[in-house]
Formats: C-alpha cells, structure tokens, sequence
C-alpha cells in the first residue's frame, strides 16, 4: 500500500490555519497602534494549488521533485475602514475571521478523525 496523503495535507492545512490565527492576534493586539496596516496570508486553496504531488520513483533514473507547502508570508488586507490615525483593523473583520478559522480547524479535524476511522477499520479486517 502507498502513502495516504490526506494526513499530510490536513497538517499542511493545520499549520496554515496556526499561522493565520497567529496573524490575526497580531492584528488584534496592534488595533490601537497609529499607522498599523491589518495583514492577513494567502488563501490555502492558492497554496495547495502551487503544490506538486511527489510521484513515487520506481528507478534511479527518474526525476525527483521536492517541495514543501508552507505559507508564503503575509499580505496588506484591505480592511473595511481606515481611522484617522492610520489604523486599518477593523477588530468585527478580525473576529469574523477568527470564527472562520475556528470553523475551518473544527472540521479538518472532524476530517481526519473520520479518515482515521475508516483506516483502522480497513486494517482490522
């Protein structure tokens, strides 16, 4: 049997779902500072997109690609209003994307829990 890779890209989506929530408490935190600009990552579907699936190599003398997804860094979000000082979070745009990401992480857990569950029945029998 060959690598499953739904574990891996369910951990791919884990870690940028970390990394987002990371930034978005970043946003949050600066709310009251002059001049801070709300920042938030590439969408993971842009990401995945740019991954190459590694084939499986039967023979020496077939060419091997490696890489790795990982969030390429974040980005200027275009936030909702802009206040006289400079500030751009929006701090109802930030919680709204914070329940995006606590819906998101909830069901790839769900995901993976059902995943796993069908693998050990599968090896059971």
């Amino acid at each position: 049997m060959g690598p499953v890779y739904l574990f891996d890209v369910a951990s791919s989506h884990a870690r940028w779902l970390s990394l987002r929530q990371a930034t978005i408490a970043s946003n949050v935190a600066n709310a009251n500072t002059p001049g801070y600009r709300a920042q938030d990552i590439e969408p993971f579907d842009k990401l995945l997109d740019t991954k190459v699936v590694a084939l499986a190599v039967t023979s020496p003398k077939h060419l091997t690609t490696e890489t790795s997804l990982r969030p390429q860094g974040t980005r200027k979000e275009d936030s909702w209003e802009v206040v006289h000082s400079g500030n751009s979070v929006n701090l109802e745009q930030e919680m709204l994307k914070a329940g995006d990401i606590n819906r998101d992480y909830s069901l790839n857990t769900a995901i993976i829990k059902s995943f796993h569950r069908m693998f050990m029945s599968s090896v059971k029998s």
